[in-house]
């Protein structure tokens, strides 16, 4: 017994002594992990954009594009109809850390090839306080005696702007070309809505559900009507997902918990932001305010009605609540807000959401919007209430339909079996009757 005693002993002094040596502290308290790096989509395509159009690669509807991009610009072929509306999005992802100044950011628009700006471009975003994913889209969209309405040949471009001592290089960009298809004859509106109810949102109190978000659109959480609990570290933005049919309204808080603080004071600038984007990746509305480390939070305007007509509305907000479909949430907490707290403690983050009103009938498109990767229907409805990830909600889809199959063929070996059994069972009475 005393020789164990003496070995628990000289054990705990030799680690003692260990913690006293220089360095032991570092060495066995883990740095914290870096924060995680924007998500690209599963299958997108390595593309090299042009400085100009002569040589443009060309982008194709549908499939997701990976470039990187400097300071200037980058221009891309597209080839449009004249019976859909066409959006180029482009989703600018500064590595964490990056230096940027208040105003650079990202401009996009579609011309012809005659190289003039189509209506309703360019769109723009741009940075605040921290090097956040950034995404911005240009339209060209179907309206009677406008500018670019014919089918054929367009041009697209990127351009990435940085004051001096911005950090100047080359950062991903990510790229997608997608359709709305056209409405039937006559079934078009083409004034913009009346006014809508703009109150606060009433939003709910009941108990947090945890759900982490992802790094970017391509796998954001999907999220419903609740109150959802993650986490924030400096530096961090996380990623969500709503889907908003015909006639719906979306009201959204954040709010930040207390912090673990390494000073009595801090603040900083722009510590909580909100951004909320469209299903062709458009900002929406967005919103920060400061944050030094004590509880706060933010909520933003309940959105318009989702309906084609906002598209003609002279509000930007308006204008992006245009078509149903999955809305994007993106929430950063700023880098500044490390000066002050511990970096390794993420800060505690509560979602408040209400989806309101609808779903309504939506317009009579010429083709199928879920074709074109917009609309919800029952698969974006078991995503937002399993709260899935598109990856996650896709492999979902698979195990159903493997299960499906697997039933089918149960279904059918079982038939055939019965059939069998039955044919056994008629040549046996046959029998006894000859």
């Amino acid at each position: 017994m005393g020789r164990v005693r003496t070995t628990v002993l000289a054990g705990a002094a030799a680690l003692g002594l260990a913690w006293g040596l220089p360095g032991a502290v570092h060495a066995a308290v883990a740095p914290p992990r870096p924060v995680p790096a924007y998500r690209g989509a599963e299958g997108a395509k390595r593309i090299e954009g042009t400085p100009g159009s002569a040589d443009a690669p060309l982008v194709a509807a549908g499939q997701v594009y990976a470039d990187t991009l400097g300071p200037g610009e980058r221009f891309y072929r597209l080839t449009l109809d004249d019976a859909s509306s066409a959006y180029f999005s482009a989703v600018l992802q500064p590595p964490h850390g990056a230096k940027v100044a208040y105003g650079d950011g990202l401009e996009v628009e579609i011309m012809s090839k005659e190289g003039e700006r189509c209506p309703n471009n360019p769109g723009r975003a741009g940075f605040g306080y921290d090097p956040v994913p950034l995404g911005a889209v240009a339209v060209r969209r179907l309206e009677e005696d406008a500018e670019c309405q014919g089918a054929g040949v367009y041009f697209a471009k990127v351009t990435r702007t940085a004051a001096k001592g911005s950090a100047p290089g080359e950062w991903p960009v990510e790229l997608l070309l997608q359709r709305e298809p056209g409405l039937t004859a006559g079934s078009a509106p083409t004034t913009a809505p009346g006014v809508w109810p703009s109150a606060s949102p009433t939003l709910p109190g009941s108990e947090p559900v945890a759900r982490s978000g992802g790094t970017g659109f391509n796998d954001a959480r999907a999220l419903g009507s609740g109150v959802w609990r993650d986490d924030l570290r400096p530096g961090q933005t996380r990623f969500y997902r709503v889907p908003l049919d015909w006639g719906q309204q979306l009201g959204l808080s954040a709010e930040l918990a207390d912090a673990r603080m390494t000073k009595p004071y801090g603040s900083a600038a722009g510590g909580l932001s909100v951004a909320l984007y469209s299903p062709y990746r458009g900002l929406v509305e967005d919103k920060d305010i400061s944050y030094g480390g004590k509880q706060a939070g933010l909520t933003l305007p309940k959105t318009a009605p989702v309906a084609y007509e906002n598209r003609f509305s002279d509000a930007d907000a308006v204008r992006g609540a245009r078509l149903a479909g999955w809305y994007y949430i993106a929430v950063t907490l700023g880098g500044k807000v490390a000066e002050f707290t511990q970096d390794a403690s993420p800060v505690p983050l509560t979602l408040r959401m209400d989806v309101t009103g609808g779903p309504a009938k939506g317009p009579a498109y010429k083709e199928s919007l879920t074709a074109a990767g917009f609309g919800v229907g029952a698969d974006e409805r078991a995503a937002a209430q399993d709260g899935l990830t598109a990856p996650e909600a896709a492999e979902a889809a698979e195990g159903r339909s493997a299960m499906r199959v697997v039933a089918a063929a149960g279904f059918g070996t079982g038939t055939a079996l019965l059939l069998v059994l039955g044919g056994w069972t008629l040549l046996a009475r046959r029998g006894r009757r000859a």
